[in-house]
């Protein structure tokens, strides 16, 4: 394998990963040699190399048998002489700068891969979401907010992350000269366990307390790890005291977070807490009318039968993923079979989707109506208080979560602030007894299952 075969695959790799992800972590690459099947890259750091093996290896082993080469595996070194565990920024005016102008930083070659997709031209804003994007648009404008952090939060598919990828993105084009890092809190704790293994907490600590915006993705992942949560903590509060920004996403509200220490939870919540509410109709007909409308440019010719785009946001009503993967799914077959994407067509292709998404109710919507319902609050749904206010309504959520989901006593146990299953199975009894003698509880579940199942 030669320097050339290195540099078409190069050529190949941009147009797979991206302009970004290519000038973080395949440009710095540098091949050293191919022997015995292995092909061999010098890389900056030992997590640069951890991480491109973790995410890129397999791509560029594909591109490089494609191009002839016989290569058995990847591996990456960290070049003779370099700090393994750190990258020192190269100065702006010596820097090998990419096509978009911008020389990829030490906080830069650091942060998670950002999805190209995950933009605001291309997150469909609706009721309820407008609150999260509105105020996601403003820390992406880098100016002074009144809020920090903003904690972002909902199920699973609502927009997140896509939101806070947006807000890197955004940031990287309109304010360059800011330091932004964007990584999942999994991949905060890996590094922190690695700073300490490697005796460079001190690195970590300067990298982490430099940026100007720190972005953490899924945070509930670090409760219950308390080196973990420490470090956070020190790294929250010295970002906030030098007012620069913090964006978080979980899939629960601060204060919900099992196992996640009282003083972040506070710290958390002194910002702006945004939930994104499960998608309605108008907001899915929306996304799968922008989907449509790129996939009619991508397969030229295709017929899109009307009612089909209505029907599809009507009975898909899990998350975001499900539709737009059952549109795709649509659009793909129609152009294999060669036919015009009619409701027969979509019940057909799509059958399995549909089945799963009948009667597809949430713990979480289940506890949210029932916490509405009776004006509690929804920490409150899963937390300690055994007053009857509260501890009724909470069993009336135990029972409609045993009676429309499919979950075990034990994993409804676990969504109602880890209670033992047993004490699930005593709510549910209760209610089941007390319908039948109070009217006006028969008449609230008749009502919270109509709505749970609209």
């Amino acid at each position: 394998m030669t320097d050339d075969t290195w540099g078409h695959v190069r050529g190949e790799l941009l147009k797979t990963v991206g302009k970004n992800n290519f000038a973080t972590w395949i440009e710095p690459l540098q091949f050293t040699g191919l022997t015995e099947g292995v092909a061999k890259f010098n890389v900056p750091t030992s997590f640069f190399g951890t991480w491109v093996s973790r995410n890129f290896s397999d791509q560029i082993r594909q591109h490089l048998i494609t191009a002839g080469a016989e290569v058995e595996r990847v591996e990456f070194a960290v070049q003779s002489g370099a700090r393994p565990a750190r990258v020192t920024a190269t100065p702006p005016a010596a820097a090998k700068r990419p096509a978009n102008g911008r020389a990829p930083d030490e906080t830069e070659q650091l942060s998670a891969p950002l999805d190209t997709r995950f933009t605001f031209d291309s997150f469909v804003v609706g009721k309820p979401n407008e609150l999260a994007h509105a105020a996601a648009r403003r820390v992406a404008d880098g100016g002074p907010v009144s809020f920090n952090p903003l904690f972002l939060y909902g199920g699973v598919g609502l927009g997140k992350t896509h939101l806070m990828h947006a807000i890197a993105h955004e940031l990287r084009t309109r304010r360059p000269e800011l330091r932004v890092l964007y990584l999942s809190a999994e991949q905060f704790m890996y590094r922190f366990v690695q700073a300490l293994r490697e005796r460079q907490i001190m690195d970590f600590k300067e990298l982490f307390r430099s940026v100007d915006v720190l972005m953490v993705d899924d945070v509930q992942f670090i409760a219950g790890k308390d080196s973990t949560q420490e470090e956070f903590f020190h790294t929250f509060n010295a970002l906030v005291d030098q007012n620069k920004q913090i964006v978080i996403s979980a899939d629960r509200a601060p204060g919900e977070i099992k196992d996640l220490e009282d003083r972040i939870k506070s710290r958390m919540q002194c910002g702006l807490v945004v939930d994104l509410h499960p998608t309605d109709y108008e907001l899915r007909l929306g996304i799968l009318q922008q989907k449509a409308e790129h996939y009619r440019q991508q397969y030229k010719g295709l017929v899109l039968a009307d009612g089909v785009l209505e029907f599809l946001a009507h009975r898909i009503t899990t998350n975001v993923r499900v539709l737009e993967g059952a549109l795709t799914r649509l659009f793909a077959f129609a152009s294999l079979v060669g036919r015009e994407i009619t409701l027969e067509l979509a019940q057909d292709c799509l059958a399995d989707i549909l089945r799963a998404s009948d009667r597809k109710v949430t713990i979480e919507e289940i506890q949210r109506k029932v916490a509405e319902h009776y004006n509690i609050r929804l920490s409150d749904m899963i937390g300690p208080k055994r007053v009857r206010t509260i501890a009724r309504p909470r069993q009336i959520a135990m029972y409609l979560a045993k009676q429309l989901t499919p979950r075990s006593l034990p994993e409804i146990g676990r969504r109602f602030g880890g209670r033992d299953h047993t004490t699930i199975m005593h709510g549910v009894r209760k209610i089941e007894e007390l319908k039948g003698l109070d009217s006006q509880m028969a008449e609230d579940l008749q009502l919270l299952r109509r709505l749970l199942e609209s």
